[in-house]
């Protein structure tokens, strides 16, 4: 079990920058894959990015690649997404996700149904 906690949304205007953390707790979380989701009113809940257990690898919707990015430090249990040139339609509630997946899975990160623990969000407005 880990519960996830989200911090640093707020309001921004559009070019500007943010940086979204999110703190787990409980063990190993070196053995959870990562995930950001946002979801805009409305809409469904979309990938944003994912990273591996050691940080080696990364994922991007098409939408943020090149302007947000997504790390970790598993020595303090905590993931990132740094956010550059922020548009108004980024605005939604952005969500930490984590997944217990086997090392040796090959699948999609994308998919909201990877992810087994969610943290309750923070919201991002970007204003124009």
């Amino acid at each position: 079990q880990v519960q996830l906690v989200e911090s640093g949304g707020g309001l921004v205007q559009a070019g500007g920058s943010l940086r979204l953390s999110c703190a787990a707790s409980g063990r190993t979380f070196s053995s959870y894959v990562m995930g950001w989701f946002r979801q805009a009113p409305g809409k469904e809940r979309e990938f944003v990015a994912a990273i591996s257990w050691s940080g080696g690898s990364t994922y991007y919707a098409d939408s943020v690649k090149g302007r947000f990015t997504i790390s970790r430090d598993n020595a303090k249990n905590t993931v990132y997404l740094q956010m550059n040139s922020l548009k108004p339609e980024d605005t939604a509630v952005y969500y930490c996700a984590a997944s217990v997946l086997p090392p040796n899975y090959s699948g999609s990160y994308y998919y909201t149904s990877v992810y087994d623990y969610w943290g309750q969000g923070t919201q991002v407005t970007v204003s124009s």
